[in-house]
């Protein structure tokens, strides 16, 4: 149940045709999990926050670097050598105090990734390289759990949905990972908010049932020159992660209400 302070909070966003009351209620009865957490990750999570989703495990080893703060919106100046990830749970604590913010001070290894995922309803991967991106894609098929995944390079974006059981996993996407320096490109703060409006509003798609996710589709985005496109995605029945029946069968009967309606 929401509380008067609920809500109030929420009312603008409760009015959108659609949404009311019940989805509300879906969004603070879910747990996400958010992986690299800096300036895709925590913006992500921001609006995740203001929107009222009820638990953010937030996921991100090291420190800040003064050459941050041109896109992570969570941070101040003042944090520069200190743990990113600690600042982003007190900045959103003190956005929004009546949701749940926990913050784990390391990267996604194979040690501590199925734990992250089975506590989690949905995985939103923000992550800065494919290995990390690769753990996470796994463990969610694993464990039938839903992941948006969203990556940018310069002005150069993409975005797409994954639903085990549903769609093509990260690895139908991209058998052969690309080269990736992760301090190798430039980037601005509004290319990675951007991307991260969008993340959040998918994760908030599938939870509530609003709107259309992209499920199996990936949305490619050239900033510059703002130009966007949806690719359907090659399902591969072959594929080492998610291939086979019985990846299928497990995945759905683990895939939350609002997904699993559609």
């Amino acid at each position: 149940m929401l509380s008067s302070t609920e809500l109030e909070r929420y009312r603008r966003q409760m009015m959108l045709p659609g949404f009311g009351q019940e989805a509300q209620e879906r969004l603070k009865a879910t747990t996400a999990l958010v992986t690299g957490v800096g300036g895709l990750g925590g913006t992500t999570a921001l609006y995740l926050a203001v929107a009222g989703v009820g638990r953010l495990i937030l996921v991100r080893g090291g420190d800040l670097q003064r050459d941050d703060l041109n896109r992570q919106v969570l941070m101040t100046d003042d944090w520069v050598g200190q743990p990113r990830v600690f600042k982003a749970q007190e900045t959103l604590r003190a956005l929004n105090p009546d949701i749940q913010i926990d913050a784990l001070c390391e990267y996604v290894t194979a040690k501590n990734v199925d734990v992250l995922v089975q506590q989690s309803d949905l995985a939103l991967d923000c992550a800065f390289d494919f290995k990390e991106r690769d753990l996470l894609n796994a463990a969610c098929v694993r464990w039938g759990k839903p992941m948006v995944e969203a990556a940018m390079n310069a002005m150069e974006a993409y975005l797409t949905t994954i639903v085990p059981g549903k769609t093509p996993c990260l690895s139908c996407f991209y058998p052969e990972k690309p080269e990736w320096d992760r301090w190798g490109f430039g980037v601005l703060g509004a290319v990675s908010g951007t991307l991260a409006c969008l993340a959040a509003l998918e994760a908030i798609k599938l939870i509530t049932g609003l709107g259309d996710p992209l499920l199996g589709q990936l949305l490619t985005m050239d900033l510059a020159r703002a130009e966007f496109a949806k690719r359907r995605a090659y399902h591969d029945p072959h594929c080492p992660v998610c291939g086979g029946p019985t990846v299928a069968a497990k995945s759905q009967q683990a895939m939350p209400l609002a997904i699993a309606r559609r």
